[in-house]
């Protein structure tokens, strides 16, 4: 095309244009032609779509669900496995009556997948919304259909979410029924265990050793009282022995004074004498102590025997009794008090023996708490575990409870029919004006294509400057063509069938496009 570079780009391309306008307008009315063949042969497919909104449970309950959380692309995800279902799918396509055609040719696995691919979920992209699409050739069956199937996303979720509600309420209350029984038996075993060295727990261990050091402070105490009582009862011993001495010496001396005076006394008074004694004698000791015993004898021995026996006899005996037996109250007192120490001794030795067995028994409580310590730690290891889980699956009870019942009465989380599915007026396949604009696009190529190759192949010459570019000659003048009268009318008559031709394809066209438009085939 070098040769063509003289010549003005413009003017070769009107010149292709006017010698090519046959071929460029064939191209372009044969494209047409097929664009609106191929939007004719294809279906008329029709999509609707039903708005959805997923709103939040208005009483919070807890989070007692699974979803409860989830964002609505999982939740959407989880529903959209069941809605599209099987038994769902086939269910929609018996009561919609939907392929009726392919139901007697194909099995039902296939048709569920052709309606499948018919069926998508668009979420937003911003909001808790989604779109549930349906695409088919009937538009009737397309609004149904897609309000049926937002229809089964709401029931579907109710379901969904009951069910789920339901299984986490039982798998609750197994689980709490188990930990009860586990938490009920740990329980059981240290309540034996407590009861059985309750004295010897670690919580004990203060008390026992508080009571320990108390008993041990009384039985030091009890140890020298009894030291005191010791001391005191020998310093009496020895004043009795003392006593003893010297009445023993006055005895002597008075042996014959009270031999005679023995015998002038009367009967009479020597029984009040006795009596005296006896009254003294029993301020102290019992009735059945060996002296009240022994002057009560003489007192009925006293009575009986005659005066002049018994001032004898009384005499006699007067004189070798012990010194105490003389009356002797000092004497009486001394051995009153020994024998008062001696029997407060012997009650405190019982007592200390008994608080010696408690601090036996209390030291070996002592002794054994760490023992204990460590046989309840390993025994209480697990129970803290224990209540911790079985309060936590008690709340969870509860609340699984709560869901239960929230779901039952449908005031948990659920789908909204935002905006419901309207039966489609266009079709979204074929796009008609896509078609045949795509159609004159190719056509309008194809003629300009065809007429750039044929100038290629054209070797004549069409301008001067190409032979001055070809030649290395110079063009004087050009003479142009002029046609014989023959050739003129073989040209006009050319002419007017190629604008017959085209005007009436052009017509055809226009006039299948009226038609088809009426008749509700073509729709923009």
């Amino acid at each position: 095309m070098e040769e063509m570079n003289q010549v003005p780009k413009i003017i070769q391309w009107i010149d292709i244009g006017d010698r090519r306008k046959a071929l460029i307008t064939t191209c372009i009315l044969t494209a047409l032609t097929i664009g609106l063949g191929v939007y004719l042969s294809q279906p008329k497919v029709f999509q609707s779509d039903s708005l959805l909104s997923y709103q939040q449970q208005m009483v919070n309950a807890g989070r007692m669900l699974p979803d409860d959380n989830s964002k609505l692309k999982d939740i959407v995800s989880t529903l959209t496995q069941i809605v599209t279902s099987r038994s769902s799918l086939e269910k929609i396509i018996n009561d919609e009556k939907l392929f009726e055609k392919e139901r007697k040719q194909l099995p039902m696995e296939d048709v569920i997948e052709e309606m499948r691919s018919q069926i998508s979920i668009e979420p937003s992209k911003n909001g808790d919304t989604f779109r549930v699409v349906y695409t088919g050739s009937d538009p009737v069956k397309v609004v149904r259909v897609a309000n049926a199937l937002a229809a089964r996303f709401i029931e579907e979720n109710l379901k969904y979410r009951e069910e789920r509600a339901s299984e986490t309420s039982a798998y609750t209350e197994e689980e709490l029924e188990m930990a009860k029984k586990m938490l009920d038996g740990k329980e059981a075993v240290m309540r034996d265990y407590k009861l059985k060295f309750y004295n010897e727990m670690p919580d004990q261990r203060e008390t026992n050793m508080s009571r320990l050091i108390a008993l041990q402070t009384h039985n030091q105490s009890r140890q020298e009282s009894t030291q005191n009582l010791e001391r005191t009862r020998a310093l009496l011993r020895d004043q009795v022995a003392t006593r003893r001495e010297l009445l023993e010496i006055k005895e002597s001396s008075l042996v014959a004074v009270a031999s005679d005076s023995s015998r002038v006394l009367s009967k009479k008074q020597k029984k009040e004498q006795l009596l005296a004694e006896l009254q003294a004698l029993e301020l102290r000791y019992k009735e059945q102590h060996p002296k009240i015993v022994s002057l009560k004898n003489k007192i009925v021995k006293l009575e009986q025997s005659s005066e002049d026996e018994s001032e004898g006899e009384l005499a006699t005996t007067q004189a070798a009794d012990n010194p105490e037996e003389r009356g002797d109250k000092t004497l009486m007192d001394l051995q009153l008090q020994i024998k008062d120490i001696d029997y407060s001794i012997e009650k405190i030795l019982k007592e200390k023996e008994e608080v010696e067995v408690l601090i036996k028994q209390y030291e070996g409580w002592v002794a054994a708490a760490p023992i204990r310590e460590a046989e309840w730690s390993a025994l209480t290891r697990e129970y803290a575990e224990l209540k911790r889980h079985y309060d936590f699956l008690v709340g969870q009870n509860l609340q699984a409870g709560s869901a239960l019942n929230l779901e039952r009465k449908q005031r948990g989380s659920q789908f909204k029919i935002e905006d419901t599915a309207q039966q489609p007026v266009k079709p979204v396949k074929p796009d008609f004006l896509k078609i045949m604009g795509v159609a004159l696009l190719l056509g309008c190529g194809a003629g300009v294509a065809g007429a750039l190759f044929l100038q290629k192949m054209d070797t004549s010459f069409r301008f001067p400057e190409e032979l001055e570019t070809a030649f290395p000659f110079e063009v004087l003048c050009t003479i142009p063509h002029l046609p014989l009268k023959p050739e003129i009318d073989r040209q006009r008559i050319k002419t007017v069938i190629g604008i017959v031709i085209f005007s009436t394809w052009t017509l055809a066209i226009a006039a299948a496009l009226v038609i088809f438009w009426k008749q509700g085939r073509i729709i923009v």
